[in-house]
């Protein structure tokens, strides 16, 4: 990679992985299901008037959106509404990782490897670990076993998502970012139906009327930095490079989101909770890259 695409590639990030703080403060004057309404609202519009829609048949484009979109962002910050600490969940939303490994082979009958089973075998006993100390009373980080799940289940509707997003490329050409434009509308009435029904209108009307400067600056952060532009320029760096080059660097944003809760949120992890995150992140790891560190040491024999 050049350097100036190497460059965008560390933005896009930073970008995803201060977005987990980012969704943090803004659930403070937001409930979830409006502030995930608002974001896809944001991505919607103006985007499609300038990007066209995707030749996609309307219940792919659904089924996109509900899973990645909806689903997955309904999780999502209901549990970090709920307590789940926002670089913990940078983490764990990773593990869609495997999901789409599991589901791939399910759906599409993609093979899984043994460098696969063995990454998410070390990825499982981190979990059971944070799962542990989450039932613990002791535990600071003030996570819950049910932020966990939900946590998890953000990352599974990711993995759904990634397969129907797999069956749209391999039978279709669409373009990343028209998808992601159009497939916004998808969960916008959902988010704000649920919005209407489980918090009332009137705490939404509380809070669109005490919106301020920052509420607003994160709605722009969450809609069109961290989404449209983002998935932009992400779109175009695999366009330009091979997928193990790119998709790979992804795993650096859950260490920018440990890092930007540490220092933005103050948020901190017990030693139990470190070990978990290391052996969740070796997991990933060696899902990722085991393949190319084999070949390096092969190479290094000779």
């Amino acid at each position: 990679m050049s350097i100036r695409d190497i460059g965008l590639a560390l933005l896009v990030i930073l970008i995803w992985g201060i977005n987990f703080v980012v969704i943090k403060i803004g659930l403070h004057n937001f409930s979830p299901f409006l502030l995930a309404g608002l974001r896809f609202t944001f991505v919607a519009f103006p985007a499609c008037l300038v990007i066209a829609r995707p030749k996609v048949p309307l219940h792919l484009l659904a089924a996109y959106g509900m899973s990645i979109s909806f689903l997955q962002f309904s999780l999502l910050f209901l549990a970090l509404k709920l307590g789940m600490p926002a670089g913990l969940a940078s983490l764990l939303l990773q593990s869609q990782a495997f999901f789409t490994l599991l589901f791939g082979a399910l759906c599409l009958g993609e093979k899984i490897q043994p460098h696969h089973i063995l990454g998410l075998l070390i990825a499982i006993v981190g979990m059971l670990c944070l799962a542990q100390t989450s039932i613990s009373s002791t535990h600071p980080s003030g996570m819950s076993l049910f932020t966990l799940l939900l946590t998890l289940g953000a990352a599974l509707s990711w993995g759904i998502g990634n397969i129907v997003n797999k069956i749209i490329l391999q039978r279709y050409r669409v373009e990343p970012l028209r998808l992601v434009v159009w497939s916004a509308f998808i969960p916008i009435l959902p988010f704000f139906a649920c919005a209407w029904i489980i918090d009332g209108k009137e705490a939404i009307w509380h809070s669109l009327e005490h919106t301020n400067g920052v509420d607003i600056l994160i709605i722009f952060y969450l809609a069109i930095l961290c989404t449209v532009v983002g998935y932009a320029i992400w779109g175009s760096l695999l366009g330009k490079y091979p997928t193990p080059t790119v998709a790979p660097l992804t795993l650096l944003v859950p260490v920018v989101g440990l890092l930007s809760a540490t220092f933005f949120l103050d948020e901190s992890l017990s030693y139990p909770q470190i070990l978990s995150v290391v052996l969740i992140i070796f997991g990933l790891v060696i899902n990722s890259f085991a393949p190319r560190l084999i070949s390096y040491l092969r190479f290094a024999k000779r």
